[in-house]
Formats: C-alpha cells, structure tokens, sequence
C-alpha cells in the first residue's frame, strides 16, 4: 500500500450504523457534540421504522396516567422488563413527543378543538393497552417519523450519510495494533461500499449499532429486506454478550394473500374495532383472553396458530364489516388502498390474514445508557435490549423506545474520550478490499441456504416450539453456516453472502437461547415446559465462545474480525 493510503479511511467523532429513527434520533442530538457519520445498506429511507404502521404510545390524555402505561408494558413484558427503564421511558413519553413535533412531525388531530382552540391529537388503542394512548400519523406513522428525522439530519452540516454501504465487521484496538487498556475498545467497522465494490474501514471514538431486526430469518415477515441482524451479528462476532434472543414477536396479522409480500394489516385496526373470525364467521379470541382481540400480542398470535393448527385451515380473518365505512377509510387510507389492489374490500367484507415474524424484542445487551459489554460500542432500537420490551413487545413502544434509548445514549456517547488523538500512534495499514462479483458457488450458496435458514425457522422455530424441533433446527442451521463461513473466508467479500452469513448466524443463535429457557414465558411458548417457572425471572445471555448445555463453542475466531 502507498503511503498516502494510509489515511483512505473516514473518521468521526461518532458512528452510527443503521438509519431508522433510533439511529436518526441519536445522530441529530449527537451532533450537537461533533461529527456524526451515518452508515445505510440501502436508501437512507429503508428502514423497519419507515414501515410503522401503527404508531407511538405516549401518555397525552388527561384520562390516562404514568402508572397505567408502566402497568401495560410490565403486564405484556410478563416479568421481563426492567422496570427502571420502562419507568423512566413511559415519563420522559411527552417531551420525546415534543421533540419530534419540532422537527416537523405531524400526527394525526382529531377534528374538534380542544380548549386551547387547537385540535387534540387523535389517539388509538391497541392490544395490550388499558387507554387510548397511539399518535399516529394516519396509517403511515412510520413513513412520517424517518421522513421528518431524515430531513433534519440533511439540513444538519456535521451529519454525513452514506447510503448504500454495508457494515461487515467491528475494528477493536487491537486490530490497530494497540495492546494496552484499548485493546479492546471498538474502534470502528469495516463498511462495504456495494456501488464502488470495495470495503473501507470507518474509524470512530463512538460506534452505536442501530441496524434494526432480524425478521428476514423466517420464511413469513413483516420486515422490509433489510431486516438480516447485522448489527447483532456484528456485535456478537465481536464478543458482546446478547440477550433474551428467543422472545421473536409474531405480528398477527399479515395479509394472506399471494402476490401480497407479508404486508402488515396494522393493530390498530383491532383498536378501532375490527375482530378476528374463523373460516366459519365465529370470533375465536374470546375463547382464549379476557382482552379478545385487543390481547397482547403473543397470546393473539398463539390463538391464531392454535385456531388454524385445529381446523387445517390456511388463514383467519379480520373483520371490519360491522365497522362505519367512512371512518376506516379516512382512518386507513393506506391500508384500505392496499387491500383493495389486491381485490379486497377492507371495509366490506373479511380480511384474510395470517401471523409473520415481526419484532425481535431480544437483542445486544445494554444498559439503561445504551452501553454494550464492549467498551466504545452502543446499541439502540431493534438491535438492541433495554429491558424495556421483556418478553413481550407492548404494542407501539417501539418507537417511543427508540427515541428514548437514542437521547439516553447521546448523553453517555458524548461523554466519551476522544479515541484517536495526536498521543495515538499513526493507524497502521488497513487495506480496502476489492468485492467480488457473483460466482456461481456463491449463486448457489446464496439462492439454496437463504431459503432453507429462513424455512428451518419458521417450520422449527415458530410460535410454539419443543425441544426435538429445536434439536433438529440446530443441527441443520450449524451445517449451513459452517459452509456460509468456508464461502465467506475462502472468496472476495459479496453482498448476499455477507446478509445470509448473518441470518445464519442469528438463527443459530435463536435457537440456542430457545433452548436454554426452561419455560414459556412470554413470546417463547415450548410444549416441554408449557407453564412459567416458579423462581424469578432471568434473561437469557449468550456471548462469543460460550459453550450453553456444554457444547463446544459456538464459533471459531473469524478471519475478517
């Protein structure tokens, strides 16, 4: 390498991989502090969060309190939350709204005004909540979140965002060349430019992972394709401890449809109103919670699957027919749109619908700042566990989380050294590396083990799961990523193997935490334990190396670390 290459790589003060709002909401009160640079696979744009439906719960309404939305989300964690944190979220709801009301965020008003001669927000109710307490900006709550948080973060100078780069792997000290009390330090990530075809590492004194989930493991999901746990990949890869990775949050109803891609028929929908009926007309959901069709969300998704798995039936269905026309069409107007390109009539007659993998509510490890097990590595939103979602995501706290957990850890990241100063020794070689084109190994590869990780999960691993199922999706998972491995370390690096290498690896990973948990709890509902245990409740860790149920490691050092 010629010496000028030596400084062929980017520098921030902080740097932030994924551009959901989580990652947004960080990079805009980070860069009060210094430069921000945000890395994206794809469009800036394309995110889990740009796909909310639903909406974000907060505390508005003088008919609901603190305490009651605190009792909701501990009620659907079901013993899993860490309630500090749920505490100090559901407080802080009415000024994180303020906040995005400032950068342009407009939700939905209801047409009266209110005593300020200003029209009040149009709050929903969706299961698992006691008060109607969802903003939302019609049915694209989401949309209107990453397109207000985008813009502010173009308008921002110390924000640079590079669309259309991977993150590989996370650089630690020693991959620097540094052996004393940095070795390691996160130091950055090595991030791969897919229009260039090359890979560079980007150098930072704070990495914060806010790559969103991990939907894209299962056949069936509501997640863009995006969604392929990179961040947890990364992290995990490079020693961080993860948590709880067994409670995956089934959404319950999907639009069956075929030529329809897993798209989400929003819970909101069953707030207003709408009810699910089998096949025959009868509403099921009375049989099986007191809270019917407003339940949360694990026990309408196993009610669902318990009510096809009876009748061999290929779907059930949402019914709005009882429901006033013209209130589901202006409340719903995307919804409504969708369905009737597909040939149905939301409004007037059912919906057929079906559970899909949505919400991974474990995650990367961290503490109520946000801070891994790794020192100058953070991890927010999806990518991460707060023990704010325990085993059960309450509906709409996501992003209410995301914007939480981003401000809380703004404040720790801006609080850390500067890593790379002048008493730093000069950074060593890093050689960018030249991507390959598609070779037909890799085609094969990519084309025959993308489908059977994402098919052994979703036939294996699903909503109700035994010992012997997870047994056989173990042993098959850790065949196909020993041969992703082989392909990834003996050929140049390549987009698809690098997103199946993750899934694979997250897969794997799912599993094992699923074995380990003694129980059904929550989301992880096992035939073997079909009861909660007695004790307290623990999460479930896993980290690099780390034999659970005494089988060897779980993976070798990798070459590309």
């Amino acid at each position: 390498m010629a010496p000028e290459q030596l400084n062929d790589f980017k520098h921030q003060r902080f740097l932030v991989i994924g551009s959901g709002i989580a990652g947004l909401q960080f990079a805009l009160l980070a860069a009060q502090h210094g430069t921000v640079g945000v890395v994206t696979k794809k469009e800036s744009h394309e995110s889990n969060t740009n796909y909310a439906q639903g909406g974000i719960a907060a505390v508005l309404s003088p008919l609901d309190d603190f305490d009651l939305h605190i009792h909701d989300t501990l009620v659907a964690g079901d013993g899993l939350c860490r309630e500090p944190v749920v505490r100090a979220m559901v407080q802080a709801g009415p000024h994180l709204i303020d906040r995005l009301l400032e950068y342009g965020v407009e939700f939905s008003r209801e047409a009266d005004a209110d005593d300020d001669g200003e029209p009040g927000f149009a709050l929903g109710r969706e299961g698992g909540h006691s008060r109607r307490r969802i903003l939302h900006a019609k049915d694209l709550t989401g949309r209107e979140l990453e397109s207000c948080l985008l813009a502010a973060c173009r308008r921002n100078p110390n924000i640079t965002l590079d669309e259309n780069h991977l993150g590989l792997d996370l650089i630690r000290g020693r991959d620097l060349g540094y052996d004393d009390q940095d070795a390691g330090r996160i130091v950055g990530c090595w991030v791969l430019d897919r229009k260039m075809l090359i890979r560079r590492p980007y150098l930072a004194d704070v990495v914060v992972l806010a790559t969103g989930g991990a939907g894209k493991i299962y056949s069936y999901t509501s997640n863009p394709d995006i969604a392929t746990g990179d961040g947890m990949a990364m992290a995990f890869r490079a020693g961080a401890v993860l948590a709880n990775l067994e409670f995956v949050q089934f959404h319950p109803t999907c639009l069956y449809h075929p030529e329809a891609k897993s798209f989400l028929i929003s819970e909101a929908v069953r707030g207003e109103g709408a009810v699910l009926i089998n096949k025959r007309g009868e509403r099921f959901m009375p049989r099986y919670h007191a809270q019917a069709d407003l339940a949360p969300r694990d026990v309408v998704a196993r009610g669902i699957d318990q009510e096809m798995k009876t009748s061999g039936d290929v779907c059930v269905f949402l019914d709005l027919q009882h429901l006033d026309r013209a209130k589901i069409e202006k409340r719903f107007p995307h919804l409504v749109a969708t369905c009737a390109r597909f040939g149905i009539d939301m409004a007037g007659e059912p919906v057929p619908v079906v559970p899909a993998a949505h919400y991974m509510c474990g995650g990367v490890n961290v503490d109520l700042s946000g801070r891994t097990s790794l020192p100058g590595l953070y991890a927010i939103g999806e990518t991460a566990y707060s023990g704010v979602h325990g085993a059960n995501r309450l509906a709409s706290n996501s992003l209410l989380e995301a914007v939480f957990m981003a401000e809380k850890t703004s404040i720790a990241a801006t609080e850390e050294k500067s890593y790379f100063t002048t008493q730093r020794p000069a950074v060593p070689p890093l050689d960018p590396a030249p991507v390959a084109h598609t070779s037909g190994r890799e085609v094969i590869v990519v084309e025959h083990d993308w489908d059977s990780v994402r098919r052994i999960m979703w036939d294996y691993v699903g909503i109700v799961r035994d010992r012997q199922r997870l047994h056989i999706a173990l042993k098959r998972l850790r065949a196909i990523r020993q041969t992703v491995e082989q392909v990834y370390n003996d050929s140049l690096i390549n987009p698809d193997v690098v997103e199946l290498r993750n899934i694979a690896l997250l897969g794997e990973l799912v599993v094992l935490c699923a074995l380990s948990r003694k129980e059904s709890r929550g989301l992880h509902y096992t035939l073997d334990f079909p009861s909660r245990s007695r004790g307290d409740a623990t999460d479930t860790r896993i980290e690099l190396g780390q034999a659970l149920e005494g089988r060897t490691p779980l993976l070798p050092e990798c070459r590309r670390a």
